[in-house]
């Protein structure tokens, strides 16, 4: 691929996120300061699906990373609006194939012979075209068919220069991702250039098909034992780095909800498994599929039927160039995390995070612990639809019950959690596709009950560690109550109400705003005016509108009292 093509790639992309970013700014951070906040909301839905239209044509015109990109904002079901989601969805299928010509060149160069010496047949019509590759179906020869034990495979093929648009597409993020990281929200949460950077190390890893082959087969081992779940085989002879052969496993897409139910299946059934063979991967075998979008998952409609009746079906996964591994300690942090959702437990969720380092150092645990525990309390138990439907007016009194949490954020996205967070990601909203009603609550209860079982049986020193700080608090605490006592006595007892202060915080910023807002437009309707009669004066006075709305964006946000 010539470097003016490559250059001119690199460009359009950056011009491309380089106009989405400023009018984020311009919408959601410039409007609502200077009053505008509802012009911008009014205006949203329109933007958001003229945002996911362009991009769409982007990344169907340029294919390469930009189609992984929208696909996993695709899946996004659960988070993301229905502008973004719906205009985005089409790109599981709408990748554009490679010509045949192409692909031959390539497949031939790395087998180092032509493809009828390898297949019996290979069929031109490509069954799949993806970012990196495109997938044909072929017929292995009668002897590589009797050694398998069957005939009927697919070839994964690489596009051609696909390594030289990787790199470029690349770069162009590692821009974007400069801009992003000036962005102190931004920033405080995430290294987006370490972000980036793992994200590159495992796009590589993805374009390896060797290192695929042996991923699908590790795969395989784990859920040897589960007849619920398929792995296509390897056939080893006819793979190479750039080429690789598997067994033809494809049947209903998981996103075909239609065919699912045509089959007889039940469509909770299959979300509720999915999320099963997530939970094994996770916490058992520490070994993950991390890109489980809507194309490389099938549903497998068998002719059997089990002891109520129901045809019995398999849940296929496919393509394992994208994988995730996880270090003890974040499988003990999430093992955690489980538990205290499953038992709505706050503290231990608290707790939770700090194993795994998703807290800023400035977080407020108290009021962390205290948002999880009303968050329990009040959405607990509910479906993803029940959750859509809560009234407008709840969610805003939570809101303002916790507005400094939610203001501040104070979550950060560690690098060893982007894989298994985006997988999750794309995970959620597979099964409230597969079924709107899905409760994540009620089917993460009976792992977590399963994971606190396991760790009562099996870890004696926890429940002696607890009983030690029991006993250490019980001997501390009548001198604790003498101290308390002594205090009030002299009068030096100090009640902490943070709640009241940051009310009090956020209604001197409220006030501060308005009265610069009321300065900003008396001058600037002053002045215009004055313009038509004096032009001097209305200069003056349109002038002078600014230093009020300067100061209203950067200085009028009170003073934040210590904690």
């Amino acid at each position: 691929m010539k470097a003016s093509q490559l250059r001119a790639r690199y460009w359009r992309i950056v011009f491309f996120f380089g106009r989405v970013t400023f009018g984020f700014i311009f919408w959601e951070i410039f409007l609502p300061k200077i009053g505008l906040k509802g012009w911008a909301r009014s205006t949203r839905s329109a933007r958001f699906h003229q945002i996911a239209t362009r991009f769409r044509a982007l990344a169907i015109r340029m294919g390469g990373l930009m189609i992984k990109v929208g696909q996993f904002l695709s899946a996004r079901l659960d988070v993301l609006p229905a502008e973004i989601t719906d205009e985005l969805s089409g790109l599981q299928d709408e990748v554009p194939p490679e010509a045949f010509d192409e692909i031959t060149k390539l497949a031939e160069a790395e087998l180092g012979v032509r493809l009828s010496e390898k297949y019996a047949w290979f069929d031109e019509t490509p069954l799949a075209a993806a970012s990196l590759g495109q997938v044909h179906r072929a017929r292995l020869t009668a002897a590589d068919a009797e050694t398998q034990g069957f005939s009927e495979v697919v070839v994964k093929v690489q596009r051609p220069f696909i390594e030289q648009i990787v790199e470029v597409d690349l770069s162009a993020l590692r821009r974007v991702g400069g801009w992003l990281q000036k962005y102190k929200p931004v920033s405080d949460r995430a290294d987006v250039r370490e972000l980036i950077e793992e994200f590159a190390s495992t796009t590589r890893a993805e374009i390896d098909y060797l290192a695929e082959g042996r991923n699908a087969e590790t795969f395989s081992a784990n859920f040897k034992e589960n007849t619920g779940v398929h792995v296509p085989k390897v056939v080893w002879n006819v793979t190479t780095r750039r080429v690789l052969t598997l067994e033809n496993v494809f049947a209903i897409k998981l996103g075909d909800y239609e065919a699912i139910t045509a089959a007889g299946i039940d469509r909770a059934d299959v979300a509720i498994r999915l999320l099963d063979t997530y939970m094994q991967q996770i916490f058992e075998d520490g070994f993950f599929h991390a890109d489980p979008h809507p194309g490389n998952l099938f549903v497998t409609p068998l002719e059997s039927t089990d002891a109520d009746g129901k045809r019995e079906w398999r849940l296929t996964f496919i393509d394992f160039g994208m994988v995730g591994r996880m270090p003890e300690n974040l499988r003990a942090g999430l093992r955690e995390a489980v538990i205290a959702v499953g038992t709505q437990d706050a503290a231990r969720l608290v707790q939770a995070y700090k194993t795994l380092g998703v807290l800023l150092p400035s977080a407020d645990l108290k009021l962390i612990e205290m948002a999880g525990a009303q968050l329990f309390d009040r959405f607990w138990g509910k479906s993803m639809k029940e959750l859509r439907q809560i009234d407008h007016a709840e969610m805003m009194k939570f809101g303002l019950q916790f507005r400094e949490l939610m203001f501040e954020m104070p979550f950060q996205l560690p690098q060893n959690l982007l894989m298994l967070g985006r997988s999750v990601a794309i995970l959620s909203g597979m099964c409230t596709g597969l079924n709107p009603e899905f409760n994540v609550w009620i089917s993460i209860a009976p792992y977590a009950a399963k994971l606190v079982a396991d760790e009562g049986t099996s870890n004696w020193q926890t429940w002696l560690d607890e009983a030690g700080k029991i006993f250490q608090v019980l001997i501390g605490l009548p001198g604790r109550t003498d101290r308390v006592l002594t205090m009030i006595e002299r009068g030096n007892l100090t009640v902490q109400m943070p709640l009241v202060n940051r009310q009090v915080v956020y209604l001197e910023q409220s006030v501060n705003r308005l009265s610069g807002g009321m300065i900003f437009a008396a001058l600037l309707v002053g002045g215009a005016i004055l313009y038509g009669s004096n032009e001097r004066y209305g200069e003056i006075l349109i002038g002078a509108s600014v230093l009020p709305l300067l100061w209203m964006l950067f200085f009028a946000r009170g003073h934040r009292p210590w904690r």
